[in-house]
């Protein structure tokens, strides 16, 4: 096994709609846990979406693509109600499976789920003030990347932050013993192994990013793909062309 490019050709097992409902739905309910450790959106909402909200003018939205089981877009949320922003939040995912789990976690203020893709919301003219996404750049193909970053383009003129692992042999030594206490009846440990030899180093997401969107590294394991507010016109225009074909997979917080 080696770690010097991506392995596009590896499948994560709770991806096969056949998989196992069980060990399903404790694999969902169990990323919380492993986003806390893990993700580090306490940190982005610290430095990126605090500030964010400081500068917006009354409620905010925010949009989660492919929330899984929602638990990044209720802590953050949280997180912002608690410094007093008026931020409430929509989860999508086209897996009811993971948004039945989402939906039985307990109520949280102001966030919502629905199923639906990306590009839906596009069609619908929907519009937000922040767009983010947990662990699922590396499940997508290179115009499904295209899809994202177009579709996140079309849905705000605000922050988008799209968050997922950096692939190193590092990442994966600390993941293979850290999550195994964790991992017994879920596929946690299986397919957070096959995720961190799908993803990015920092310099294959930077080449993979359109105009106006910077790759960070902000720690060994973490990557994101960013595009700050009013990033203006011609740092869209060279995506228009795939705006209408959308993300079809569930990002939910897989390792």
């Amino acid at each position: 096994m080696t770690l010097a490019a991506r392995d596009t050709q590896l499948a994560e097992l709770m991806d096969d709609p056949d998989c196992d409902p069980v060990r399903l739905r404790r694999t969902l309910q169990r990323f919380r846990i492993v986003n806390r450790l893990v993700s580090g959106w306490d940190s982005v909402y610290r430095t990126q979406l605090r500030p964010a909200l400081a500068r917006a003018r009354g409620p905010a939205r925010l949009l989660d693509i492919g929330c899984g089981a929602g638990d990044v877009l209720r802590r953050l949320v949280r997180l912002a109600r608690r410094d007093r922003f008026e931020l409430s939040g929509v989860g999508i995912d086209p897996d009811d499976r993971a948004l039945a789990v989402a939906r039985a976690a307990p109520i949280s203020e102001g966030v919502s789920f629905r199923t639906a893709l990306s590009r839906e919301l596009v069609a619908e003219g929907a519009r937000f003030d922040f767009v983010i996404s947990n662990h699922l750049l590396h499940h997508l193909s290179a115009p499904q990347l295209n899809d994202l970053f177009a579709d996140s383009e079309a849905l705000t003129d605000g922050l988008c932050v799209h968050s997922d692992i950096a692939r190193g042999r590092l990442a994966y030594a600390a993941y293979a013993v850290g999550v195994t206490p964790l991992a017994p009846g879920s596929f946690l440990r299986v397919d957070g192994l096959r995720s961190i030899r799908r993803s990015f180093t920092r310099d294959e997401l930077a080449s993979r990013l359109p105009s106006g969107w910077i790759a960070q590294q902000p720690s060994a394991f973490r990557l994101l793909a960013v595009r700050a507010a009013s990033a203006g016109p011609e740092a869209r225009s060279g995506s228009d062309s795939v705006r209408t074909r959308g993300v079809r997979f569930s990002g939910e917080a897989r390792p």
